[in-house]
């Protein structure tokens, strides 16, 4: 009896599978669609996935696709028949730009091409995007050819773990969504007045004391707290796992270590770099605090010359972050060792700067300087223009788009991230039963930012490199209010940084969305759903 209903059960699993239709219509949207004429090719059990060469990182891609159309329908690609349909990837110098890549779809099988590993990838993010997400035994893809590559070569999301710590766990789960929206930079804001968060061997107290708050402000600076300690850090061991796991999926993460403000965790665990010597504490509220690192101390200089030696040796992008933003100089103005330095770097002010102002760049321009003898880049908040910025940094845009233009008018690289557009720690819609920033960023207003409009000057075409979004976590404290913060609205930013404006669309985006939307789910992501309501 047993066998029997065991057998029934087999027949009506087997019933249940049926075959389904692949959907080319992702997000971001291909360059390029071409229906073509012909029969359809049809995935199933019998489909091999190959590589053409022998290249590591093409056979990875090719392990990333038997897993993806494993996780989405069940069909387990592993065919031996070698007259069998196939899907082939395979490296193509003709392909344009780096990462971008030509999808052929024909009865005998599928091809993906790209110039490079990192562009076949990302044929294999569309292909997988296309797939149903249901069991079936074969899915139909019909008869087309896709030709894609991104509109910016920088397309970011930051995550702030300064003001609430992320488990590892948490930062390999974005990462993994970076990757499925063709994200391309993760942005690791590790550094913060409410915790140090990056193991350095030569400062132990940077961890035993830096990375730990012993409470935290409830609502939006109300002087009542918690009472409930805060912190965690992140090894260097975890630190490399992390960075070579983003690099499997071809995402750069960037560190930032933000100087000279949003130290106070800095000078809790050594108050010797403040200009008043402490006592200090790790932030235990939100803001911009008035005591930062003490530019008059040598001490200083060799502080961030060293934690950046240590940095470097855990990230190797061309790109670090050194935030510059919210850096107020009051303590400077009183402070002898400051003074001094100004006096013998011959600074005395001019038009709308103070020689506070002027030391300010100075100590950025150092370590900018220092960076590049290092063969390594800064990039820093858009304040770092408030003086004569070294020619090598790239700025990122915040408090608006002004200081993106001003940036490109001095010929300097610019990452556009404005708050009004970019800002994913922005409520999205206008239910306030959340505590969040109280600012609102709703999804078409993100879609709707081009970073680059049609009538830009040749300098803007030329030096804005991208564009990024930014979830700060002031009010961001678990994993499933992150999500909810980042979706879709992050896909939203992907698709600017991905599709050529001309082609992009908010209605098409809604409905495009559908299918990303239950990709989410299936990942156990908790996001808005506003976007799909009529």
């Amino acid at each position: 009896m047993k066998k029997m209903l065991l057998s029934v059960a087999m027949m009506m699993a087997t019933l249940s599978l049926h075959a389904t239709d692949a959907n080319y219509q992702v997000v971001p949207l291909p360059q390029s669609i071409i229906a073509e004429k012909g029969v359809a090719f049809v995935l199933d059990g019998n489909t091999t996935v190959s590589v053409v060469g022998t290249d590591e990182a093409m056979l990875r891609n090719a392990a990333f696709l038997k897993e993806y159309i494993r996780e989405a329908t069940g069909i387990n690609p592993t065919g031996t028949n070698k007259k069998a349909a196939a899907i082939t990837l395979k490296l193509n110098a003709k392909v344009e730009q780096e990462e971008g890549y030509v999808i052929t779809v024909k009865a005998k099988g599928i091809t993906i091409e790209g110039k490079t590993p990192r562009g076949v990838f990302y044929g294999v993010q569309t292909l997988r995007k296309s797939l149903p997400l249901e069991q079936a035994q074969s899915v139909t893809f019909p008869a087309a050819r896709i030709v894609d590559y991104p509109r910016f070569g920088y397309r970011g999301t930051m995550l702030d773990c300064g003001r609430h710590y992320f488990k590892p766990e948490f930062i390999k789960e974005f990462i993994d969504m970076l990757a499925l929206h063709n994200l391309n930079t993760f942005h690791w804001h590790l550094t913060e007045d409410q915790g140090w968060r990056v193991q350095i061997d030569r400062y132990p107290k940077l961890t035993e004391v830096g990375s730990k708050r012993a409470r935290t402000v409830i609502g939006r600076i109300t002087g009542i707290y918690d009472e409930i300690p805060h912190g965690g850090f992140y090894t260097k061991d975890q630190m490399r796992d992390i960075v070579n796991y983003a690099a499997e999926r071809y995402i750069t993460v960037i560190p930032e270590i933000d100087v000279p403000g949003h130290t106070q965790s800095v000078l809790a665990s050594y108050p010797e770099l403040g200009c008043t010597g402490g006592p200090y504490k790790v932030g235990e509220t939100w803001g911009v605090f008035p005591d930062i690192l003490c530019a008059g101390n040598p001490k200083t200089n060799e502080f961030v010359h060293n934690v950046l030696d240590e940095v470097l040796d855990i990230f190797p992008s061309k790109y670090i972050h050194i935030g510059g933003d919210e850096a107020p100089r009051d303590r400077w103005k009183n402070c002898p060792r400051c003074q001094a330095e100004i006096k013998r770097l011959g600074f005395k002010g001019a038009p709308g700067t103070s020689p506070e102002a002027q030391l300010r760049i100075h100590f950025m321009n150092q370590v900018a300087q220092y960076l590049a003898q290092k063969g390594r880049s800064v990039i820093g908040w858009d304040e770092i223009l408030e003086g004569d910025l070294d020619k090598s940094a790239t700025v990122m845009s915040w408090r608006g788009v002004k200081g993106g233009l001003q940036a490109v008018e001095r010929g300097l690289d610019v990452v556009m991230t404005p708050r009004d557009f970019c800002y994913l720690n922005y409520y999205q819609n206008k239910d306030r039963n959340l505590l969040l920033r109280d600012a609102e960023l709703f999804i078409d207003k993100a879609y709707a930012y081009d970073p680059v409009p049609a009538d830009a000057s040749p300098a803007l075409k030329q030096h804005v490199k991208g564009i990024q979004g930014n979830l700060w976590t002031e009010y961001v404290i678990s994993r499933d209010l992150a999500f909810y913060q980042l979706l879709p609205r992050a896909a939203a930013i992907a698709e600017t940084g991905w599709t050529e404006n001309d082609k992009k669309d908010f209605a098409s985006f809604k409905q495009r969305m559908r299918n990303l939307n239950a990709r989410y789910k299936q990942f156990g992501w908790n996001t808005c759903q506003d976007i799909y309501k009529k």
